[in-house]
């Protein structure tokens, strides 16, 4: 088997993760009695803080595990001191119960236990519902009725960002496409969403920064999907309020998604967690694994005999744990 590496290079992990000025703020109010070294003070902090966070681990059940997905798991696990799994199944034309059941078989044989009881978006399909309805109240979605070939030749288009659909059909068109029984996607009305919203900030654990909410790559993003009625970013920003997630530990490639989801949070008045997106796994080309890669699967590992302290050895080392808490000490408090 290929041997496998984390991907640090374009990033790298960063070992000052928080900024000057919140490091001096954080000595100066947190100066060591006689006989206590600043490290002891840092290390009981981060004690103090552990228990606190919860974090989950949320996979779709589209496939069988790899390692990478192993790696958020265990990621999930230590800063959270356990983990929520929520199984991600609401692409209802994708997910598979028999994955379902490989993802609970493959976590519990590394060790990687969950705490409660697992919960599936598609139980919730009321709540992203509701959420839905909340921002149609609010005049900051609209219907989109283009096909896909409508919407690329729309969103191709040069035009300045954030890119909208709303005006690609005449009202009497998209009024013809609802008769003749076509589903809506539901778009955000990003302009108006954020000029209601404010100037708001994310949380970035990696960084140790609040950051900007920037928008402009995005346009309108779908909030709901024609197919199933909701989409990533809506199911997941309501799924982590109810679940109270205090920290979301997910790939460096989902880190884009987290401006559409602070905005969403903001609109619906949900609690916004802190986020630390870690390094993706990579094989020895430089590619990131994907469910189609059954040589890297946690089940392909294990039909060839490895244990799971074989396995969990092929995962990149995860040694900023410390850093990511200290980081949310200080700027969760």
């Amino acid at each position: 088997m290929p041997p496998l590496i984390c991907a640090a290079g374009h990033r790298g992990w960063t070992h000052k993760s928080y900024t000057d000025t919140a490091r001096l703020v954080y000595i100066s109010q947190h100066t060591a009695p006689t006989g206590r070294t600043f490290v002891q003070r840092r290390h009981q902090d981060i004690a103090a803080v552990a228990p606190k966070v919860k974090t989950r681990f949320a996979p779709s059940p589209t496939g069988q595990l790899h390692l990478g997905h192993a790696f958020s798991a265990l990621v999930a696990a230590r800063l959270g001191n356990g983990y929520h799994l929520r199984i991600d199944d609401i692409d209802h034309t994708r997910c598979r119960p028999e994955y379902t059941d490989q993802i609970y078989d493959d976590l519990k044989f590394l060790g990687l236990d969950w705490s409660g009881t697992p919960t599936l978006q598609s139980d919730r399909l009321a709540a992203y519902d509701a959420a839905l309805q909340r921002l149609r109240a609010m005049d900051l979605v609209y219907p989109c009725y283009l096909t896909r070939a409508e919407l690329a030749a729309v969103l191709s288009a040069p035009q300045e960002a954030p890119r909208a659909t709303d005006t690609a059909l005449s009202p009497d068109e998209q009024r013809r496409r609802a008769d003749h029984g076509m589903a809506p996607a539901w778009r955000l009305r990003t302009l108006a969403a954020m000029q209601q919203a404010g100037p708001i900030t994310w949380t970035d654990l990696r960084s140790g920064t609040h950051r900007p909410v920037d928008m402009t790559p995005h346009g309108d993003v779908v909030v709901a999907r024609r197919d199933i009625g909701t989409s990533y970013h809506l199911s997941v920003v309501v799924d982590d309020a109810m679940d109270e997630v205090t920290l979301v530990t997910r790939g460096a490639d989902l880190e884009d998604s987290t401006p559409v989801h602070r905005l969403l949070q903001a609109l619906l008045e949900l609690p916004a967690p802190a986020y630390y997106h870690h390094d993706l796994v990579r094989d020895d080309t430089g590619t990131r694994l994907a469910k189609r890669s059954r040589s890297q699967g946690i089940a392909e590992f294990r039909a060839n005999g490895l244990g799971a302290t074989d396995i969990l050895s092929l995962m990149p080392d995860f040694s900023e744990m410390d850093e990511i808490l200290m980081n949310y000490s200080i700027l969760e408090n």
